[in-house]
Order: C-alpha cells, then structure tokens, then sequence
C-alpha cells in the first residue's frame, strides 16, 4: 500500500501556480503536499520508487532479452510507463557495460603481471652476472627490440644451462642475424630501432612524413619486447574493449540503412532509431553478461572444461546477435517471411562491413596509443 503525504491548505500549485482541486496539479501534475518530509515519509518515497523502477527495469530487460523488437512495437504504439525509455535503457546499460568492463583488468594485463613476478623471483635467486646482463637489457631496450631467439638465451643463461662467455657469443650472432634480416619494416623502410628512425627522420634523406613517422614510431613502440603470441591476444583485448564505444558512433548509420530499406511512407527514421535503440541495447547486455560469465567461470581455473564452454560462448553468442536481428526484423516490420530474409541478410552483410572499418579504427587507434 502506498504511503500518501497529507495535502497543503494553500491549492496554489507550488511549481507553476495554478490552482489545485485534487492531489495532483491539473496544469502539471505536481502532487500538493507539504515539501517539508518526515525521515520515515521519505524512507518509504524511496523505497517505492526503487520497487516500482526494479518492477519496469526487469520488465523491460525480460522483453529486452527474450522477445525481439517487442519493446518497441510496444513504445510506438503508445504503451510507454510499463518500461523504460529506449534512451534511458541505452544509456544505463551503455554506462553500466563502459563501468563494470573498465574496472576487469585485462587477462593479457594479469598475465604479463605475473610472468614479471616470476622473473623478479627467478632473478633475485640468480647470482653473479645477473646484475650485470640486467643492465645490458635495460640499455637494449631503450635502443633496439629484444628479439625472440635473445628472449630464449637470457632465459636458459639464467637457469644457469649457458655460461657467460657462451652467452655472450651466441647473443652477438643474434644481433648480427636481426640486423640483416629482423628489422622492423614500414613502407619502403627498414628500422632496427626507435634510435635509428629517429635518426634518420632528423637526419636521412628518406624521411617520413609526419603522420608515418608518428604512426611507425608508436607501431615499434607496441611490438618491441613483445612476441608475436603476445601481439596477438593484445589486439583482441583491445578489440573487446572497443565494441561499446562503436557500437554507439555507428547506431546513426545503423539506423540509416534500416531507413533505406524500408517503405518511407509508413516508416520515420525515428521508428528506425527506436529500434536501434533496443537492438544495441540488446547487444551491450549481452556483451556484459558474458563478460562476466566467462570470468566466473576461469574462477574454477584454467583446464579442458573452461576452455570449452569459452569457446562454445564465443560461438553461441554471434549466432544469437544474427538470430535476434533477423527475429526483430520480422516482428517489428511485419514483412513476409522472404522479404525479411533477404533484407535483414543484406543489412546484416552491410553493417557488418561498415561496422569492421569503425570498430577497426578505435582499435587500432587505441591499441597504439594506449599500450
């Protein structure tokens, strides 16, 4: 039962001062009672509005998940109290998703932490020339990037399996390798190091311009020290982490197309932008859930078991993304069952070619100036 506040003597509507015959302001819809509150009258006031938010939040998410392009036949057709505004519903899940995925360290971010430990440990037990191949490795990274076969000979120099004249040796032979055939290569050019183009851009007769030189410098920047098996999940980390923030630039052209292929007349890009609304809202809170539902679930460790129900998420998940749509599409716009076939499959190819470049240049963007 609802806790109901007594009304004022004074029937001045105290926000627009119209005259009030009942609870609420006729003009607009101001209740007229007292604003000074009780803690418990407020108590209660909060505790109603959080039911009757919680009752139209999982209302809508239940719609949202398991009935597609039905919240927004029902918002166009007028029946809008019993759920959340499309806008809102965007903007909670969107800040939600942004939230919760920035605050997960990324797993690439704990595995790098924890082969440092593992180093730190295994260096400190490491005794004699340690400090000194310390050192050395301090000034090659600063100037040249460590190449793999140098990675491996440190690593059995210091599991004491190479001695230090052998080290030695067989490190300068590397060296000699990577300056023939390992250099960083952009273009035309070939760059052992980050000296080295710097260098030549202040100096050489074959600069870069700006944009190449800035673009080269930051791409060696992100590849030195690291292998290409760490390359790799760096770039698919970034690419996760960059889904939102496209998805959000794209939702205007998403909205376009679906404008283009559809009748004008009966309906309005604002139709459209309803349904994208619901549509990518769908897709974030998919994106969260299994976000940390793949997390809970490496919580067991790391073995056969998880690793399988991974991979069967990253499959089931983009089959549910193109079911939903073509669901959605046929609910929504009421089209025969060929027709919408053939025109969620061609929107579908489109938006997936448009959204690659916009979600490839967020990643690229951010994975060379971020890490």
């Amino acid at each position: 039962m609802l806790y109901k506040s007594p009304l004022r003597e004074d029937k001045t509507c105290l926000n627009c001062n119209h005259v009030v015959a009942g609870r609420f302001c006729p003009n607009c819809g101001q209740e007229n009672t007292d604003t000074r509150k009780t803690f418990h009258h407020l108590f209660i006031h909060f505790f109603e509005d959080l039911t009757h938010y919680e009752n139209a939040f999982w209302k809508t998410i239940k719609n949202l998940l398991l009935r597609p392009a039905a919240l927004t036949k029902e918002y166009l057709s007028g029946k809008r109290l019993s759920y959340l505004a499309p806008v809102r519903l965007y903007i909670f899940i969107s800040f939600v998703t942004f939230f919760l995925i920035s605050l997960l360290p990324s797993a690439i971010e704990e595995k790098i932490k924890a082969d440092e430990v593992k180093t730190e440990k295994k260096e400190t037990k490491t005794a004699g020339g340690l400090v000194k191949i310390k050192e050395e490795r301090r000034l090659e990274e600063d100037t040249v990037a460590v190449s793999p076969q140098e990675r491996k000979l440190k690593s059995l120099f210091e599991e004491g399996k190479l001695t230090k004249k052998e080290y030695d040796t067989l490190v300068n032979y590397t060296k000699k390798s990577i300056d023939k055939q390992g250099a960083f290569s952009f273009g035309n050019g070939k760059y052992k190091s980050i000296k080295e183009l710097d260098s030549i851009q202040k100096f050489g007769k074959k600069k870069l311009n700006p944009i190449s030189y800035w673009l080269t410098k930051r791409l060696m920047k992100v590849t030195q020290n690291k292998e290409s098996d760490e390359i790799i999940p760096l770039f698919f980390e970034s690419f996760k982490h960059n889904i939102p923030k496209a998805l959000f630039i794209y939702m205007p052209l998403f909205a376009f197309l679906l404008w283009l292929f559809h009748d004008k007349k009966k309906w309005y890009y604002f139709d459209h932008g309803i349904f994208t609304l619901h549509y990518f809202s769908f897709l974030l809170l998919v994106i969260l859930i299994s976000t940390f539902l793949i997390r809970f679930i490496y919580l067991f460790g790391e073995n056969r078991i998880t690793e399988t129900i991974d991979n069967l998420l990253n499959l089931i998940i983009p089959i549910w993304f193109i079911y939903y749509f073509y669901r959605a599409n046929k609910n929504f716009y009421q089209d025969t069952r060929i027709a919408s076939f053939i025109k969620s499959s061609l929107l579908l190819f489109l938006n997936t070619i448009l959204m690659f470049f916009v979600l490839l240049f967020f990643i690229i963007y951010s994975f060379i100036t971020i890490h």
